[in-house]
């Protein structure tokens, strides 16, 4: 969708409701403009440079852009995984551009999301253990601490895996915990949460326990692929280990977004998984 389009939608959008996070039936074309107007779909946060240089680097087995995750590389080239981003947004990408906006589209979000809310709900049914963790605290924390409420209201078991797990990575001054806000996992250097890419602690914390279903992103995503357990996982456009791994069919469920926005404009992605 063209930015004046997307601008235009914004400017007609009513401001966030008060039961936006409770599960409830909502339009998909309500659910599609909010999308837009948080900034989760639209015009990405990284340009098509940036997604163009991280996918690079993957394809040169740098570790911060494989997740944890073995083998990506091989059958692939910088055009298909391009084409993997293209079709996971359901935009174009210009190959001849230099630098310029990507661009996310709000249909994909909501069908991905739609499916993968299936098999949380049986996950759910059956009283599955789930683990939730997220790398990327600042955006997308509160869409998962509503995730785990949410799942344990409704008979999963949220598991706490290495909770208070300590360890040093050379070269630093402080240690890594791994620490557990409201049923959610994350990396914190003994004062706030952190950043991160790194498969560290997903590692560690299935050598404590392994769950029937992982949600999460960044390297707590592909640890647990890397490590066979079923994974729903979230991705921004210049991740694209996860989608790599999802087109050799390594994992089903792959939701792409921005995920860099206010941490409420994700309500539309709750809705969708929990209808």
């Amino acid at each position: 969708m063209p930015s004046d389009v997307i601008e235009a939608h914004v400017s007609r959008l009513p401001p966030l409701a008060e039961d936006a996070w409770i599960p409830r039936v909502v339009e998909r074309a309500d659910l599609e403009r909010a999308l837009l107007a948080g900034g989760v779909a639209g015009t990405a946060t990284h340009p098509i440079e940036n997604v163009r240089g991280n996918i690079q680097m993957l394809l040169e087995h740098d570790p911060d852009k494989e997740f944890g995750l073995e083998g990506l590389q091989d059958g692939m080239t910088l055009d298909r995984v391009l084409g993997l981003v293209e079709r996971a947004a359901g935009a174009p990408i210009d190959r001849d551009a230099g630098h310029g906006p990507v661009e996310i589209r709000a249909r994909p979000i909501v069908d991905a999301s739609l499916a993968a809310g299936e098999r949380l709900t049986r996950a759910w049914e059956r009283g599955e253990s789930v683990v939730l963790a997220t790398g990327h605290p600042t955006g997308l924390s509160y869409l998962y601490h509503q995730l785990a409420v949410e799942s344990a209201r409704r008979g999963a078991r949220v598991l706490l895996l290495g909770r208070g797990l300590r360890w040093r990575d050379a070269g630093l001054d402080h240690d890594w915990f791994i620490e557990h806000y409201d049923g959610v996992a994350m990396v914190a250097d003994g004062r706030v949460p952190r950043h991160t890419h790194k498969p560290d602690a997903m590692e560690r914390m299935l050598a404590e326990g392994r769950p029937d279903l992982v949600f999460a992103d960044h390297g707590f995503a592909g640890a647990a692929i890397e490590a066979g357990v079923e994974t729903i996982s979230i991705a921004d456009v210049n991740d694209t280990a996860l989608l790599v791994a999802k087109a050799k069919g390594r994992t089903e469920h792959v939701l792409v977004f921005d995920d860099h926005v206010d941490p409420n404009a994700y309500w539309p992605v709750f809705v969708a998984l929990t209808a």
